[in-house]
């Protein structure tokens, strides 16, 4: 192991992962924040072990200039990130932010665990899981909010979830970003002296700038963190300061699983789908949702065989398939023109006329 147990955070994911991350690497200060609701004082054995300091790597293979690769290990010689597997724990080294990098190993590591990482706004209804997989923009941040205000609904998280194999629904309650044109359905983040954000006709375009420079940025973790929580595009802000006194689920057997999508329709619809088309659409959902590096990382962990894309895809497949088996699946369409504010209503009203039917199902 390269990194000692001395002056280290420690990182329990709901008993599956630990992650081990050297307090003096520059990556530890966004590690620290974007995994806080996994925070850990106790020392185990570490899963995934995150420091600065790079491995040896003899007679290393070369993809070009991108890649330098051995049996277990991948260096991306732009990013200086280097990805180390070791039997069943991993090793990340790197000198830039890497929150990208770990996104994709931790991935990998739940699988190994019987548990699968999904890009979904997640919360519990009366004691059950409720996962939406949905892109980017799509309205997950704003149903939450509206969902959170509503009698026997809790938080799990807005963007990212684990759902294990079980059929239970891990959460994710990481910090969110909170975007202007939430304004209205989050009014009280923005109350007294707020760090100004660009007004909501500009976002869009602030955010594609944002994407475009992410992966020079990601390089220099002070840059990244400075960037990350003063840019004008977004407010980075816990679950607990969004949803004053409401409750945090951790863990739920899952209920139900809706797929939301913007479309060209002029009016919101609901369709049932099978488990399988919702396995292949969390799937795809997910790693097109990763950032631009976290999927090189895939890609190059796939195109050196350190994971082949047949063992990865195919694990996760199987874990989501048995995490699915006989919970209802649904695809809810809501129109691309309507506004945030006009999704999120409608995709409240729909859950709110299929859910009673769906936990009598479970019950």
């Amino acid at each position: 192991m390269r990194t000692s147990q001395t002056n280290a955070l420690h990182f329990d994911i709901h008993g599956r992962v630990t992650i081990r991350v050297d307090a003096k690497a520059p990556a530890a200060h966004q590690l620290r924040s974007m995994l806080a609701c996994f925070a850990t004082d106790a020392e185990r054995p570490a899963d995934i072990v995150v420091d600065d300091q790079p491995e040896p790597m003899p007679d290393a293979g070369l993809l070009e200039h991108e890649l330098a690769y051995t049996e277990d290990s991948v260096r991306f010689n732009a990013d200086r990130v280097q990805v180390v597997r070791d039997g069943e724990q991993w090793r990340i080294h790197g000198a830039g932010e890497l929150l990208t990098s770990v996104v994709p190993v931790l991935d990998a590591a739940m699988i190994g665990r019987g548990a699968a990482m999904i890009h979904a706004a997640t919360m519990a209804y009366r004691g059950q899981a409720i996962a939406l997989p949905a892109a980017g923009g799509t309205g997950k941040t704003s149903t939450a909010a509206k969902l959170m205000r509503r009698d026997g609904w809790s938080f799990m998280g807005d963007d990212w979830a684990f759902l294990a194999e079980d059929a239970t629904l891990l959460g994710y309650a990481k910090p969110m970003f909170i975007k202007p044109h939430h304004r209205a359905i989050y009014p009280h983040l923005f109350e007294g002296v707020r760090k100004p954000l660009v007004p909501s006709q500009l976002s869009q375009g602030v955010g594609r700038l944002t994407t475009i420079v992410h992966p020079y940025v990601i390089r220099y973790p002070r840059l990244a963190d400075f960037s990350r929580r003063w840019s004008p595009e977004h407010r980075m802000v816990t679950a607990e300061t969004a949803f004053p006194g409401r409750k945090v689920t951790t863990s739920a057997p899952l209920a139900a699983a809706v797929y939301v999508e913007r479309f060209e329709g002029s009016r919101t619809r609901i369709v049932e789908r099978t488990a399988d088309w919702m396995v292949d659409r969390m799937i795809g959902n997910f790693h097109i949702e990763m950032a631009g590096f976290s999927q090189q990382v895939v890609t190059g962990l796939a195109a050196t065989s350190v994971v082949p894309w047949r063992e990865h895809f195919a694990a996760k497949g199987v874990v989501l398939s048995k995490a699915l088996d006989g919970r209802p699946c649904h695809l809810l369409q809501v129109p691309s023109a309507y506004a945030a504010d006009e999704a999120s209503d409608d995709i409240v009203r729909h859950l709110e006329q299929l859910l009673p039917s769906v936990l009598d199902e479970q019950a």
